[in-house]
């Protein structure tokens, strides 16, 4: 009987032991969806070290250091940021005059891969700056970027590097805007000012402190009228940053005008301004067209009226003593020596005539 409910008694709790198994699986459920919530949720942090890890420094590599024009060279990059447009120049003086130095129309552009690197073909071609030369890539859109490799141009001439005032060499990366209105004092003649705001980026090695650079303003087809003025900031290298600089035109200007912003011997952008006219002025003049003429006639009545004869004490009575009915006495007559009017200017008869 012991032994029998030993039995029983077992058996409830070889059940109780066999049940154990689901309740760990049980919660064994919630855990796994947590931990696979939290893969997720790392998934882009660890995607995003990934690309930086690839990121890297940007490399360039040349399969010729020098060539004459004519021929080509391979360009190899890496580091460079996935899935960039790139182009490829062949430029002179180290390309501190900027694109303006380099062999714009021969350049060639490629895509980098999704690791960022890249293998392009560039046709050598002579620079219109002389050398020393460099092969310089740079970023199109995006996050800018650039790298230079030296190359020779066989043949090319070589010169000395001119001076670089500032450091940097600074590229503009969106489209200029022309920011402020006229108020109105402008309407009536006040100088047009606005401001020039222009996104540039630093492609060059050194960091550009304090640039100086040199606002045009020019009107139909005259040659700008240039102003340096000193941007107070510093833009590092591979870095960008927002300049803004005012512009103000003579008083009185109207029509349109060209804004360009021009950085060393390197112009970085040209921007219309269309000033409308002072319509205030021009109110003025013809104002001033209406009033000067009634102010002269009203001057020239006023001088009239003093310059013009009185009449004297001595008319007035003689005025006033002429009888009612009577005519006035003449002027050249006092009343004393004026014609009677009761004189006959008739002949008398003589007596007894008939």
């Amino acid at each position: 009987m012991n032994g029998g409910a030993e039995r029983q008694t077992g058996t409830p709790a070889g059940a109780g032991r066999t049940t154990a198994p689901s309740g760990r699986r049980a919660t064994a459920v919630p855990a796994l969806c947590a931990a696979l919530a939290l893969a997720l949720a790392l998934l882009p942090a660890v995607a995003g070290a990934a690309d930086r890890a690839d990121d890297g420094p940007r490399t360039l590599q040349l399969s010729r250091k020098e060539a004459g024009k004519g021929g080509s060279i391979t360009v190899t990059g890496r580091g460079w940021r996935p899935k960039a447009l790139l182009t490829l120049l062949i430029c002179g003086q180290n390309m501190i005059g900027g694109t303006n130095s380099c062999a714009n129309g021969d350049g060639r552009a490629v895509t980098t891969d999704a690791h960022g690197a890249f293998r392009r073909s560039l046709p050598v071609a002579e620079p219109p700056k002389p050398c020393p030369c460099v092969v310089h890539v740079a970023t199109v859109t995006g996050e800018p970027g650039a790298a230079d490799a030296a190359f020779k141009v066989a043949g090319h001439p070589v010169a000395p590097l001119p001076d670089e005032r500032t450091g940097g060499r600074l590229t503009v990366l969106a489209p200029p805007r022309l920011t402020g209105s006229s108020g109105l004092l402008t309407w009536f003649g006040a100088p047009p000012q606005r401001e020039l705001t222009v996104t540039v980026g630093n492609v060059g090695s050194v960091p550009a402190k304090d640039p100086v650079f040199a606002v045009g303003t020019a009107h139909g087809v005259l040659a700008p009228e240039w102003e340096e003025q000193q941007w107070r900031g510093t833009v590092p290298a591979g870095k960008k940053a927002e300049v803004r600089l005012p512009v103000e035109l003579a008083a009185g200007a109207h029509g349109d005008y060209l804004v360009s912003l021009k950085y060393g011997d390197k112009v970085l952008v040209e921007q219309p301004w269309g000033v409308g006219r002072p319509w205030g002025v021009t109110l003025f003049w013809v104002l001033l067209c209406l009033v000067i003429p009634t102010a002269v006639f009203r001057i020239g009545m006023a001088i009239v009226d003093r310059v013009r004869p009185r009449r004297t004490a001595r008319t007035a009575a003689a005025q006033r003593t002429t009888p009612a009915g009577g005519s006035a006495a003449l002027p050249w007559f006092t009343p004393d020596t004026a014609p009677s009017t009761t004189t006959s200017t008739e002949r008398p008869t003589s007596k007894g005539s008939a």
